[in-house]
C-alpha cells in the first residue's frame, strides 16, 4: 500500500500561528514584522553570547574553518543578502571567502565542494528544495546550517547547526533577514577571532531609532518616488547585500519594479540610463560612503531623484532626500540600512495595498 502523504499543516517556522494572528491582514503583518525586529536581533545576540550549545557550534566551525581554503556562505533571495554580508566582513578582514547562489551551486559547482574550508547553508525554512539537495550532498562534508525552523528537513539533516530565532514570518523577509545577518556577522567574527559584542551593543542601542525613523518619514519617502518608473537600489559591501534585500522588500510586497546593483556595477553601465524618471536609494555608508555621495551627485546630474542613506547632515532639494542614520561599526550597516526601503514599502502598501498574502504555511517548494 503506498503511504499517504502527511495530512497536518506545515507551519511556518514549525509553530501553529495563534488565532489572533491569522485575522490579520498584510498590511499588519507587514508592520508589525518589521517592528519586531529589534526584540529579535536582541534574543539572537544574547543566544549567541549566552547558549552553550551555540557556544560550541561555534568553536566546532572555527576548528573547521583553519584550513586556508575559503569559506562559503550559500543562500537565496533574502538569505543569499545576508550571504553577502558575511563573505564582505570576511574579506575586508583578510579572509577569502565567497556568496555563493543556493541554486546555481547545486547544479553547476558540485565538483568544487571540496574546495572550501566550510560552506554555510543559509535557509529560513529549511525546506528549500536546493538547500534540502545541498544538505543531502556528500560532496558538502564540511558544513554548518543557518536555519529559522528547527523543524524541518535541512535542520534535521544537518550536523552543525545554527539558530536564526526569529520566530514565525508570516510576510517577506525582514525579520529572519535581520537575524540571519546578524548570525553571519557573529559566526564570521568568531571565525576571525575578532570580539563582537561591543559592536554589536551599539548596534542594539541605536536600531530601534533608525527603524522608527524610518517608519515615521515614510510618506515622505513615498511621495519622493511617486512617478518614478525604476527604483535601483545600490550599495557596496555589506550594504550591497542590503539593496539586494531592499529590493526584494519591494518587489515582493508592492509589486514595482525594484533592482539592486554594487556601487561600481551601476556607475559602469545603468548609471547611462539615468533620467527624470528613475529615483535610485543609495547607500553611502562604510569606507565606500564617500563613492556613494559622488554617485548620487552624477545621478542627480543626470535629471534622476535620490534618495541617500548616509549618517551626515546633508541638505534636501527637489531631487535630493538624505536620510540620516547614526553610524554603526562595519559591517552592521548591512541590518541598519534596511529600514529605509522597509519604510517605503510600508508606505507603498498602506496606499495601493500589499500584492503579498500572508503566508502561514509552506507551500510547494520547487526549484
Amino acid at each position: 500500500m503506498e503511504n499517504q502523504p502527511s495530512s497536518e499543516p506545515s507551519w511556518i517556522a514549525g509553530v501553529e500561528p495563534p488565532s489572533d494572528v491569522r485575522r490579520l491582514d498584510m498590511t499588519a503583518i507587514y508592520e508589525m514584522e518589521c517592528r519586531e525586529q529589534p526584540e529579535c536581533l536582541v534574543r539572537l545576540l544574547r543566544a549567541y553570547r549566552e547558549d552553550r550549545s551555540i557556544l560550541n557550534e561555534l568553536e566546532t566551525v572555527h576548528q573547521m574553518s583553519l584550513s586556508p581554503l575559503p569559506v562559503l556562505f550559500v543562500g537565496m533571495g533574502a538569505s543569499y543578502c545576508s550571504s553577502v554580508t558575511g563573505s564582505s566582513f570576511l574579506q575586508s578582514r583578510g579572509r577569502s571567502s565567497f556568496a555563493v547562489d543556493a541554486g546555481e551551486w547545486l547544479h553547476y559547482s558540485d565538483a568544487a565542494c571540496d574546495q572550501a574550508a566550510i560552506s554555510f547553508l543559509l535557509t529560513t525554512s529549511g525546506e528549500s528544495a536546493e538547500l534540502v539537495q545541498l544538505c543531502k550532498s556528500p560532496s558538502f562534508k564540511r558544513m554548518a546550517l543557518l536555519c529559522n525552523n528547527e523543524k524541518s528537513t535541512c535542520w534535521s539533516l544537518a550536523g552543525t547547526r545554527f539558530p536564526i530565532l526569529a520566530g514565525p514570518e508570516y510576510g517577506n523577509a525582514t525579520k529572519t533577514y535581520t537575524n540571519a545577518t546578524a548570525a553571519c556577522i557573529v559566526i564570521a567574527s568568531h571565525l576571525l577571532g575578532r570580539p563582537w559584542k561591543k559592536d554589536a551593543e551599539q548596534v542594539v542601542q541605536t536600531y530601534p531609532s533608525s527603524l522608527n525613523h524610518a517608519f515615521d518619514i515614510r510618506n515622505q519617502l513615498a511621495d519622493f518616488c511617486h512617478g518614478a518608473a525604476n527604483i535601483e537600489l545600490i550599495g557596496r559591501g555589506p550594504a550591497y547585500g542590503a539593496a539586494i534585500m531592499g529590493a526584494l522588500c519591494i518587489r515582493e510586497m508592492v509589486g514595482n519594479r525594484a533592482a539592486p546593483h554594487s556601487g561600481g556595477g551601476f556607475r559602469h553601465g545603468p548609471l547611462l540610463d539615468v533620467n527624470e524618471s528613475h529615483v535610485a536609494i543609495i547607500f553611502a555608508l562604510g569606507r565606500a560612503a564617500q563613492l556613494g555621495v559622488s554617485l548620487a551627485d552624477d545621478c542627480i546630474a543626470r535629471g534622476g531623484r535620490v534618495i541617500l542613506v548616509c549618517t551626515e547632515d546633508r541638505e534636501s532639494s527637489e531631487k535630493l532626500l538624505p536620510v540620516r542614520l547614526p553610524p554603526v561599526p562595519e559591517p552592521w550597516e548591512s541590518i541598519t540600512s534596511v529600514v529605509v526601503p522597509q519604510g517605503l514599502t510600508m508606505a507603498m502598501i498602506e496606499r495601493s495595498g500589499p500584492k503579498l498574502k500572508p503566508r502561514f504555511e509552506y507551500g510547494e517548494m520547487k526549484e
